[in-house]
């Protein structure tokens, strides 16, 4: 069974439409009170989004933000965290146009939200869902102001010129992830570069795909957890949305 929230933290689930497509939010926040405060995407892995991406939205909450965990797949569509997801996926590598929809979707659901500013928002992605929140940054939303991808793929879409990218970037990665080489980390260092975005790559020595997962344990694959980079890469992640959110930076 998965933790239960505290008490004081209040969970819900929101559904949301992209298109004919019916996607499905879960959503915490501290109850003690009222106020509008910012908001946090989170992004899921290629399971789809579940229980922990729903203990990411509460750590979040816990420390004064909504966290918001958004449904790429649609409501109901979800895997396993140890299964192979590539089908669940695929569709969204092969059409980032499709992709760019259902994030854009999942952006103004949250802006809806009645807690949240929704001039102070950011996203945070794990895996596919690094790629998402690179992904939604790329789009220049108003009101996003930054993007944090834990060992996500970094690979660009191809829809044409690329705007100037006006969210904050922060790039957690694991120097030996196999999924996203270091020919794919200059190569994102260089698009970022080229459209003026404020960036920041933190790479982590000897840390593999999927570091903060502590399931993983496939290092013949270049999957496994890293308990070092897993907390030093949420302490990077807490620093980042301080400065983004709550200074204005």
């Amino acid at each position: 069974m998965p933790p239960q929230p505290p008490p004081h933290i209040h969970t819900e689930r929101l559904d949301y439409a992209e298109g004919e497509t019916v996607c499905e939010a879960y959503a915490a926040h501290d109850a003690s009170s009222a106020a509008k405060r910012p908001c946090v995407l989170i992004a899921h892995a290629w399971a789809g989004q579940n229980e922990a991406m729903h203990e990411k939205a509460v750590e979040l909450a816990g420390l004064g933000y909504l966290g918001f965990a958004i449904d790429v797949y649609g409501k109901g569509v979800r895997g396993g965290e140890m299964d192979d997801n590539s089908r669940l996926m695929a569709p969204f590598l092969e059409d980032r146009g499709l992709l760019r929809r259902r994030l854009e979707a999942g952006l103004a659901a949250a802006r809806r939200h009645p807690l949240a500013d929704p001039d102070r928002i950011a996203a945070i992605g794990y895996c596919f869902g690094g790629l998402c929140v690179l992904d939604l940054a790329r789009c220049a939303p108003p009101g996003l102001k930054g993007v944090v991808s834990f060992h996500g793929l970094l690979n660009r879409p191809e829809l044409g010129p690329q705007g100037p990218i006006t969210a904050k970037v922060l790039v957690l990665h694991g120097w030996e992830d196999p999924l996203a080489p270091p020919a794919d980390v200059l190569a994102l260092a260089r698009e970022l570069t080229d459209a003026k975005a404020d960036w920041q790559i933190h790479a982590y020595g000897h840390a593999m795909h999927a570091f903060t997962y502590p399931g993983a344990n496939r290092p013949q694959a270049g999957v496994r957890y890293d308990a070092a980079a897993a907390r030093r890469s949420w302490a990077a992640m807490r620093s980042f949305l301080e400065e983004i959110l709550e200074h204005g930076a």
